[in-house]
């Protein structure tokens, strides 16, 4: 587990500095305390800071082999063993035990087609100095990060933005990208707030040779196929991909330890993972609020499976006095208030291993969010004329809030692709126009999603969703916060359920036995029952919960209302707009709490990253931006 930096020069380009390069290269260290490595010619320059989980002594990077290819790599190959077989059989001889050197030799074996044989997370790229090409790929959900900035003479990537910021000049906010953050809470990729720098998107491969265009192509398609087969064979199936999976997780010369919450998601993970470890430490935090907490149920599973538990209570002092760090890590801001108790859980959890398990994927591909049933409960709508949804809809527009099923007759009467965008909707187009000083009517958050919906079109409403979800909030949100949570604490993630293989049988489970008997992840849930806890089965997924709700109208409404004031966003947002928000929330009117922490996660990350102040635990940044308004 590593970070990296590398740019790719036309030719007679005088190569990034000394002192930027080194400053880029330090602004990810928390990636890879461990090693540095440099490799420079007269095209590349490859930059690596690594944290040592297998093969200590000959994992070193960037690593070269026929003085021809050079690789940079972050992530873990969870199949490297059997490719290693496979090469060896072919004639290739190794001079370490590392998955990088089987990345790289799978790359001169089978040339750009060997992503389509690694099971694993990774972020990669490989300079082929002979045909004078970069050849980089991210991994098919997204777990792993790649940056990119393309000029007409350099192309600069790396593990994390701040890394490229560090070497560029001064460039503009996007206006589009931040629209669909106050809606979607975090920037959906490929978008950055940076007008000029891109994600490469999960799946994904990029080409660039020397002094010509480049190119990104797609080599791993998610989607759904339904496979017409009996339950218990999707149980079987399920049951065995996952022990297989769990089992190439636990790879490492170093302690693996698992997140544990009160979801059968993550108890699943540890209850397989204790099989190889019998001495499995598992971790968990929770707030003093009530029903804000999962540590009590945490405690009861772990001692039920037999495995150790450390737990920790986060305080609103230390909510609060970790944020910025929070969001300097972050590097866009994502505000989902779950990456505060990620931070603090994974700080503890560091304490004591330097892997960790956890449960994220299982929710986009078994079917386990709640709001896919809903096209259940909205079916009859189906069969009303279209004259009828469109006057019923209206009729609703104009009831009340208070009006009990208002809502319910709204989405009704709202085509899916307009009211479902995934697991986080906070600011609507008209809510954004009255928020912000310029809006741009072209940049809907619809926009976001329509090919999608298109992609989608002959799936099931519930499957669409899924699809949405896959592709949008599982990389956008759900893997941006597990990675720079744990990478924070140099710490490193691994993710059973977002295994190809694992997706494979996933996909193939159709719709009505995900969301069988009145449930969620049916078959997961079917798959497990006889390793997990009985109080766990059918549970309400929590989900490491915070309460701002709580805390915005009392501990923190002062520190929130400061903010605000103070800060120098006034360009952006009309702060009597933010300030009202605010007031209505704590009066009791309406549950801003969502909206506020969207407004408060950017004007703090404005604060860091335009402003420029100072946040304890990060290096110094020369970044600055301005808002092209």
């Amino acid at each position: 587990m590593c970070g990296f930096i590398g740019e790719l020069r036309n030719k007679d380009v005088q190569a990034i500095d000394a002192h930027t390069w080194d400053k880029s290269l330090e602004a990810i260290h928390h990636r890879g305390p461990d090693s540095t490595g440099h490799y420079i010619d007269d095209y590349v320059q490859l930059g690596f800071k690594r944290l040592s989980i297998i093969d200590l002594e000959h994992g070193t990077q960037p690593l070269s082999l026929q003085n021809r290819y050079h690789i940079v790599f972050n992530g873990e190959i969870y199949n490297y063993i059997e490719l290693r077989k496979e090469l060896l059989a072919e004639g290739f001889v190794f001079m370490t035990d590392s998955d990088t050197e089987v990345l790289l030799a799978m790359y001169i074996s089978r040339g750009q087609e060997c992503v389509k044989e690694l099971r694993g997370m990774f972020a990669f790229a490989i300079w082929d100095q002979v045909e004078e090409t970069l050849f980089a790929a991210r991994d098919p959900f997204g777990i792993k990060p790649f940056y990119y900035k393309e000029s007409a003479n350099r192309l600069f990537f790396a593990s994390e933005q701040k890394s490229i910021h560090a070497s560029i000049f001064p460039e503009d906010i996007s206006r589009e990208a931040l629209q669909h953050y106050l809606t979607y809470q975090y920037v959906p990729e490929p978008l950055c707030l940076s007008t000029k720098v891109k994600k490469l998107l999960p799946g994904h491969s990029l080409l660039k040779i020397a002094n010509q265009e480049l190119q990104i192509n797609c080599y791993f398609q998610k989607s759904f196929s339904p496979v017409k087969n009996n339950l218990d064979d999707y149980k079987r199936r399920t049951r065995a991909i996952l022990e297989d999976s769990v089992e190439k997780h636990m790879r490492s010369d170093v302690p693996v330890g698992a997140f544990l919450s009160s979801g059968i998601d993550s108890t699943s993970i540890v209850a397989l993972a204790r099989k190889h470890n019998p001495n499995l430490k598992t971790f968990t935090v929770g707030f003093e609020n009530e029903g804000f907490s999962e540590i009590d149920i945490a405690k009861d599973t772990a001692e039920k499976l037999q495995v150790e538990h450390i737990h920790k209570l986060i305080t609103p002092e230390e909510f609060v006095k970790e944020l910025p760090t929070i969001i300097w890590h972050m590097d866009d801001p994502v505000a989902d208030p779950a990456a505060v108790p990620l931070y603090f859980v994974a700080k503890e959890a560091s304490k004591h291993v330097k892997v960790v398990l956890s449960g994220e994927g299982a929710d986009e591909l078994f079917g386990g969010y709640n709001i896919y049933r809903e096209p259940l409960a909205l079916n009859w709508f189906n069969y009303l004329p279209g004259s009828a949804k469109a006057m019923l809809h209206k009729m609703a527009l104009g009831l009340p809030d208070s009006v009990k099923g208002k809502n319910y007759l709204l989405r009704g009467t709202t085509p899916l692709s307009e009211r479902y965008i995934g697991n986080a909707k906070i600011l609507n187009e008209i809510e954004k126009q009255h928020l912000l000083s310029t809006y741009d009517e072209n940049s809907p958050f619809i926009n976001i999603t329509r090919n999608l919906y298109e992609e989608a079109s002959l799936f099931d409403d519930s499957s669409k969703m899924q699809y949405i979800d896959l592709h949008t909030w599982l990389p956008g949100d759900i893997l941006v916060k597990a990675d720079r949570m744990t990478m924070a604490h140099s710490l490193e993630l691994r993710v059973p359920f977002l295994d190809k293989e694992v997706f494979k049988v996933a996909s193939g489970i159709p719709t009505y036995a995900k969301i069988a008997n009145g449930t969620t992840k049916y078959v997961l849930r079917e798959a497990m029952k006889e390793v997990i806890p009985a109080s766990i089965l059918h549970r309400k997924k929590l989900g490491f919960p915070v309460p701002i709700r709580h805390w915005l109208k009392d501990e923190l409404h002062d520190w929130a209302r400061n903010i605000m004031l103070t800060s120098e966003t006034d360009y952006i947002f009309k702060k009597e707009e933010t300030l009202k928000l605010l007031d209505e929330h704590v009066q009791g009117k309406k549950d801003n709490s969502r909206k506020i922490w969207v407004i408060l996660c950017f004007m703090m990350w404005h604060s860091l990253y335009v402003e420029k102040a100072n946040v304890h635990n990060k290096p110094s940044t020369e970044k600055q931006l301005q808002l092209s308004y």
